[in-house]
């Protein structure tokens, strides 16, 4: 047993090699919050507003907030100019004690944001110049300002409309909500005389790395820096340098043998601690995340990040939240990086700022690349105000793993002259962009058309990435046309992806305006999501057509061995990382409200490297033929879906003749007069136009069903020469005659004796190419209260966004959702009710009355429900849809976005296409439907979701 003075030996020994690192603790930065940490945990402040609502007295505001949310000044959209042009500003007054201990170190008071200019007072003494410019974070020391251990006054004039008018045309004349206010987080940073200011990093795959490394204030000896994993173990040995003379940055270097790399698939981050010493004590430490990864930029190449091509599946995302404007939170900083991973992105842009800090660190933490950006939007900020804030967004985001590149400017909104400060700032080197031009090797114009050429974008040699395309108004472009621009992207090598415009849509609460959202007018329904985060359909459609699970198409037909043929979409992972799951489903009838009866298993993950094909086995029950549906599950490493996709293994003729009731008791009859044929079954009637063979009217015991007028061709009646009908056993038929040339081949109506009536018709399109094709009816629409039915759901489709449901048998609630169009004081409801719904099997209406099933037993027929609401100035985002309101279609159409016709979007966009030239019958299109008028089915569930 060792002696008591040897453990005594040992103990210091140990102390002393902990030092610099335990004595630290009492020597790291001591911070102080002045206001709350974001809009959902705020400091009431007293404030005065000198314009506008609630103007012209003191009172309180939260703070961090916009004042304009809480009740103060004027809503202004950047569009409209700043009416209120230099009037409104905000004066904030906040006291606060500060540690005696406190006196004798460097006390900086520092600001994350505040729009736009900013003067600042501490005891009644200028703090310093003037800041200028909203979204960066901008600092004073006030160490000789302040009263320690006592009560000190701050106080705060912040001016809307900045006296810079290279600020407010770079920031306030923009596309987006212009506000007021201290909208990011205020505190204090107290640190030792001498001390660590900076920190610039640059660590790479190959595990070099290096580090600069600022100090200030009092005079210091070295820098001691030691690596350590999250969890807290060393990695290496610690590295050290004396501290560089004249001000000039410390260089520190050591290598790491292979470190585990940061990418958004691998977000692997590492921790420096670093000691500043004097007379080898330690004075100041300082710990900073980060994480190894090398970003290139190869002309005529592509991006590549750790020596691999990337292509970016990215989104343009504003600050934004539409209670709070935007003051934001780490909370939903979270959330919406979790969204963004939940569409299978990887990427995304920040517009036209750069973001909160704790945005940045839900990326570096989840996985996103990023792309940091100067505001500029069509105008620039002038040279000496832009150096500025360059160094300030430099320094307060460069250690962020996530930031791959910088983008100087939006549109226009280019000062070349900080392109070369951005490179002097920036230790890593990361490539300088210009949004929606070409340079420096890449070309990022926005909205271009698909496969646009002539020698530029996929037809030059830049490396091509739009910072922005498929403009995303209303239910226009994102999902809509993605297919189409992906597809191409993937394939073409000098293509790196893009970035959708954008996010979530910008709906503001007006408090002026009894509280409702306003998006004003067609300026900020842009969004993927709505402004409360709701998912609209291209929400889904993104997650599947970005989904690095990749299923070659295949049909599952009774000689399926459950072999699928997939491509690995990852850039880094192989896909015996993910784990895969199989379903298989039997699906309710119509007005059950039972769930599926389901059966599961796993499916061994194949190993397959990324941008590879190979086979997925699933094994299956002998029987698996008897289910409906099957669906495959796909989840990441880290345990979040990927997908689920499904196929149908019955097909709807095999579902429509389990479910028709064609037998009966007695027999279905028939009378006529001059105009009419009358139909009789089970207590059924129905009148029959003997002019155009319509349905006019259906009774039954329980009351009329108010389903008429059909079947009447998408794109206009046909030629029509005269109805026949005879007894076919127990049936009634009519049967419709036409003229030679006429696109309806022939219409016939089948009555049975349970009550229900089938109808098959047979078409031609009416041209070679068109816009719609099918049947419809007309049905009250102010009867109808929801609906359940089975086909893809539960979203809408478009011709161009056919991607992003699953088979299944769906109920919904009727709504009158304008996507992207606030409702009153309501967030709008998704899904969506009317529209289109592509693979439909049979619907049950469920109305003020009696409900009415429908079953279709052909495939690819799209079922229509209704004409949508679409916004007064639509653009491209209200396609034509057919006579009627209930149709059976065949060709339905595409959507368009903001700038762009849907044609201009890829070949999906194109009107439908249909050729034979002999008029051959067996090419005509078919539809057959089964109506159950009998009163005999059960009401559907009300519920809204899946069963």
């Amino acid at each position: 047993m060792p002696s008591r003075l040897s453990r005594i030996s040992t103990l210091v020994a140990l102390v002393l090699l902990l030092l610099p690192f335990t004595h630290a603790h009492a020597q790291r930065t001591e911070t102080q919050l002045l206001s709350g940490t974001g809009n959902g945990k705020t400091v009431k402040w007293q404030f005065y507003c000198t314009a506008g609502r609630n103007s012209g007295k003191w009172t309180t505001i939260p703070v961090p907030a916009n004042w304009e949310l809480q009740g103060f000044g004027k809503y202004n959209y950047g569009h409209n100019k700043d009416t209120a042009r230099g009037k409104e500003s905000g004066l904030y007054k906040y006291q606060f004690k500060v540690p005696a201990s406190w006196q004798g170190k460097v006390v900086n008071i520092v600001f994350d944001g505040a729009m736009t200019d900013t003067e600042v007072k501490i005891n009644g003494q200028s703090a310093g110049a003037t800041h200028q410019g909203s979204y960066y974070r901008f600092k004073y020391d006030i160490s000789k300002l302040l009263k320690y251990g006592k009560t000190n006054l701050l106080e705060a004039k912040v001016s809307k409309h900045s006296a810079n008018e290279s600020v407010n045309d770079a920031e306030r004349r923009g596309d987006f909500w212009i506000f007021g206010g201290i909208f990011r987080p205020v505190f204090l940073e107290a640190l030792p005389a001498a001390h660590i200011s900076r920190v610039a990093l640059d660590a790479r795959a190959d595990g070099s790395f290096k580090a600069d490394v600022y100090a200030g204030g009092a005079a210091a000896d070295e820098v001691v820096g030691q690596l350590y994993t999250l969890a807290g173990q060393k990695v290496g040995r610690e590295f050290k340098a004396a501290v560089a003379a004249g001000g000039a940055p410390t260089r520190l270097q050591t290598t790491v043998s292979n470190p585990q790399l940061w990418t958004p698939e691998t977000p692997n981050r590492y921790r420096l601690a670093l000691a500043l010493r004097k007379g080898g004590q330690t004075v100041h430490t300082l710990n900073q995340r980060f994480g190894f990864r090398t970003v290139e930029l190869r002309e005529r190449e592509g991006y590549y990040v750790n020596g691999v091509k990337v292509k970016f599946k990215g989104v343009n995302r504003h600050s934004f939240w539409p209670s709070s404007g935007r003051a934001t939170s780490k909370a939903l900083s979270i959330m919406d990086v979790n969204l963004m991973k939940d569409m299978n992105m990887n990427a995304v842009r920040m517009s036209h700022y750069p973001p909160d800090d704790h945005f940045l660190e839900a990326c570096d933490s989840l996985g996103l690349f990023v792309f940091d950006e100067l505001a500029g939007w069509h105008a620039a900020y002038n040279t000496p105000t832009g150096t500025k804030l360059s160094e300030e967004m430099v320094t307060k985001d460069e250690t962020h793993p996530s930031i791959i590149g910088w983008i100087n400017g939006n549109e226009g909104g280019h000062n070349f002259d900080l392109d070369p400060v951005l490179d002097r700032l920036d230790l890593q080197k990361r490539p300088v962009v210009h949004a929606w031009q070409v340079f420096r090797g890449t070309d990022t114009q926005h909205y271009i058309n698909y496969d646009y050429g002539n020698g530029t974008h996929l037809h030059g040699h830049n490396v091509v990435f739009p910072t922005e395309f498929l403009h995303g108004l209303y239910d226009g472009g994102h999902g809509a046309g993605l297919e189409d621009y992906w597809e191409q992207m993937w394939r073409e090598p000098l293509s790196a992806g893009g970035f959708l415009w954008d996010f979530s849509d910008a709906a503001v609460v007006r408090t002026d305006k009894g509280g409702i959202l306003d998006t004003d007018g067609d300026h900020g329904p842009d969004g993927i999501v709505g402004p409360y985060r709701e998912k609209e359909g291209s929400f889904f459609t993104i997650k599947e057509v970005w989904s690095p699970v990749f299923f070659e198409r295949r049909e599952i037909t009774p000689t399926f061995d459950g072999t699928f043929r997939i491509q690995n979409r990852f850039t880094y992972t192989n896909l015996s990382a993910c784990k895969f799951t199989w379903k298989l489903a039997q699906l309710p009838t119509p007005g059950s409200s039972a769930a599926p009866t389901t059966r599961t298993g796993t499916i061994v993950a194949p190993s397959i490297a990324p941008t590879e094909f190979g086979p997925l086995k699933l094994s299956l029950p002998a029987d698996w033929q008897q289910s409906d549906v099957l669906y495959v599950t796909a989840t990441d490493p880290t345990g979040r879906e990927i997908y689920t996709w499904s196929w149908p293994i019955a097909r709807p003729a095999q579902v429509a003749q389990r479910l028709a009731v064609t037998t009966g008791s007695g027999s279905a009859t028939l009378t006529e007069t001059d105009s009419l044929y009358t139909a009789s079954a089970h207590g059924v009637t129905l009148t029959f136009s003997r002019k155009t063979g319509l349905l006019r009217q259906v009774r039954n015991a329980k009351g009329l069903i108010p389903l008429t007028n059909g079947p009447v061709l998408a794109e206009g009646e046909a030629a029509f020469e005269g109805l026949t009908q005879h007894q076919d056993g127990a049936n009634v038929v009519i049967d419709a005659k036409f003229a030679k040339a006429s696109r309806y081949q022939s219409l016939q109506w089948t009555v049975y004796p349970s009550g229900w009536v089938r109808m098959t018709a047979k078409y031609f399109p009416k041209d070679y190419d068109f816009a719609l094709a099918g049947l419809s009816f007309n049905y009250p629409e102010q009867e109808v209260k929801g609906i359940q039915w089975r086909g893809d759901g539960p979203y809408r489709v478009w011709k161009d966004r056919m991607k992003g449901t699953n088979l299944g048998v769906w109920t919904k609630a009727y709504n009158n959702t304008s996507t992207g169009e606030p409702d009153g004081t309501k967030s709008p409801l998704y899904p969506e009710f009317k529209g289109y719904y592509s693979n439909f099997y049979w619907l049950t209406l469920q109305t003020t009355g009696q409900p009415l099933t429908i079953l279709c037993d052909q495939e690819d027929v799209y079922l229509r429900l209704f004409t949508p609401r679409f916004a007064a100035k639509p653009y491209n985002t209200a396609p034509a849809f057919p006579s009627g309101n209930l149709s059976f279609m065949h060709g339905i159409t595409p959507i368009g976005t903001k700038s762009q016709k849907a044609e201009n979007m890829g070949p999906m966009g194109k009107t439908n296409m249909y050729y034979d030239y002999s008029k051959d019958p067996s090419y005509a299109k078919e539809i057959t439907l089964y109506f159950d008028f009998s009163g005999d089915n059960a009401p559907a569930p009300k519920k809204v979701g899946k069963q």
